[in-house]
């Protein structure tokens, strides 16, 4: 939703020219409430090329972007890396520690028509051990200076309590390449986010949705999506975290298609194409989509699609009297319950991009595809499933709203964003909603982490949201007995 949350300042803002130099200030149009001022163009210089963008400096070495940890599980991992051209490329991993035995995944050759992209498997593995892995092109080591690790899951099961873990999440990712930016102030910044996050050496990293920002450039050609999404990927900010945690990720509008992008969205099959080159997710539920699931310790994570399926924003809501609205879609909607109804987690976390909770009728909230949405929480509160709540993103602050149910416990949904695009505020009427829970809201670029802990009858769930640097803001605890 960026058109509706880019906030640029007026008065004294120098416009940014592709070559990153102040030029003659613009002047901002009025616009209508809740959408940006439209900056007027100032002369433009050359087009700048990617290696010339301020947050794109020239990388050594045959790697484009990654190396990057997909899903991690007991006896498997995924590691994904991009090369800069055709490459064979392998990875090399051992147990830390040890110097024997070591592993080699198979080969994968990279080419041009997949981005030069490559998904490459650890297969042997053991459960509960960390590994040290070491990327090869063309037989060479690449030397990388931030630690390249994982640590597989523990088989507990049966054995002892669950594990502790910890989780970081954020959403909205904007990175600034001005010769297709819009004029004016630049989008995108607090790039060191992504060292702060690393600094907190999650288990893993969940990306709920606007990872990367498609622009006008990039719509209509399957080469300018992928050049999007390499481009996002190879924020030198970024790789630490990628190389050193277990990442999983959703989408939203802005990287599966143009602004509030719907069902009708055309280059739909592309986007979905990109999402799965460059994300290294255990499983697709859908072919058609990037819905999916997995399971950390005694908790499972549904992410679901909330673009694929969706009717559009400003489509009627016929209801009883007419056709339903859809956002998730009836064959998501199925799974999600029925899947919900067989998991044993002790929390089970519904990651989307738009807010569930909140039911203020603003920009793309749940809210106004009211039938589906109330359809939802009726079949949730019959099923009675146990240690619910809700990750979402997409509003560009953070903010947790809480959903009061006679006869059952509350339903939580915990709004994180945005990591590095534009902040915005809530509208007023947003604030005075029943659902807000006091003191969570951040209004500034921030990040969120989730640690799981305790004994397996007394396990709690401590939420903490940083700013930019690390700075924790605010921290709320859960038991998970409160939510049965």
């Amino acid at each position: 939703m960026l058109s509706r949350v880019l906030l640029l300042a007026l008065g004294s803002t120098l416009a940014v020219g592709p070559t990153g130099q102040a030029q003659t200030p613009a002047r901002p149009t009025q616009a209508r409430p809740g959408q940006p001022a439209v900056i007027a163009p100032a002369a433009r210089k050359p087009a700048a090329t990617l290696a010339d963008t301020a947050a794109q400096p020239s990388r050594p070495g045959p790697i484009q972007s990654g190396p990057m940890v997909g899903y991690v599980d007991m006896r498997e991992a995924a590691i994904w890396v991009q090369t800069k051209q055709a490459a064979r490329v392998q990875i090399r991993y051992v147990e830390q520690g040890k110097t024997a035995p070591v592993f080699l995944s198979d080969p994968v050759q990279t080419n041009k028509a997949q981005a030069y992209t490559a998904h490459l498997i650890a297969d042997r593995l053991m459960p509960g051990r960390p590994y040290q892995y070491t990327v090869l092109v063309d037989g060479k080591a690449v030397g990388l200076p931030y630690p390249t690790t994982f640590k597989t899951q523990p088989l507990w099961q049966f054995r002892t309590d669950p594990p502790n873990f910890t989780f970081a999440l954020g959403s909205c990712t904007y990175v600034n390449e001005p010769p297709f930016d819009r004029p004016g102030t630049p989008y995108g910044a607090g790039y060191e986010i992504f060292t702060s996050i690393a600094a907190k050496k999650p288990d893993f990293m969940l990306w709920t949705g606007d990872n990367t920002y498609t622009r006008e450039v990039d719509w209509n050609s399957r080469s300018g999506i992928l050049h999007r999404y390499t481009h996002t990927r190879s924020l030198p900010q970024m790789q630490p975290l990628l190389a050193s945690a277990a990442n999983y990720a959703i989408w939203d509008d802005h990287d599966f298609g143009p602004n509030d992008a719907d069902r009708g969205y055309w280059l739909k099959p592309v986007t979905l194409e990109a999402f799965k080159l460059f994300w290294a997710n255990p499983n697709y539920i859908f072919e058609e989509g990037c819905a999916g699931t997995f399971v950390w310790g005694d908790c499972q994570f549904f992410l679901l699609d909330d673009r694929t399926f969706r009717s559009p924003d400003e489509q009627p809501d016929g209801g009883a009297n007419g056709p339903v609205k859809a956002y998730f879609g009836d064959r998501q909607l199925t799974w999600l319950l029925d899947a919900l109804r067989y998991s044993k987690a002790t929390f089970k976390f519904v990651v989307t991009g738009g807010q569930i909770i909140n039911p203020t009728k603003n920009f793309e909230n749940y809210a106004i595809y009211g039938t589906e949405r109330t359809r939802l929480l009726n079949e949730l509160a019959e099923a009675n499933i146990p240690g619910l709540l809700f990750i979402t993103g997409d509003r560009h602050h953070s903010i947790i709203h809480k959903l009061d149910r006679p006869g059952t416990y509350p339903l939580y949904d915990v709004t994180i964003s945005p990591l590095t695009s534009g902040p915005a505020k809530p509208t007023a009427d947003e604030l005075t909603q029943p659902t807000v829970v006091a003191g969570t809201l951040l209004t500034e670029r921030n990040f969120a982490t989730m640690a799981v802990s305790g004994p397996a009858k007394n396990r709690v769930l401590t939420i903490r949201a940083f700013d930019s640097r690390g700075v924790e803001k605010w921290s709320r605890t859960l038991r998970a007995d409160e939510l049965r």
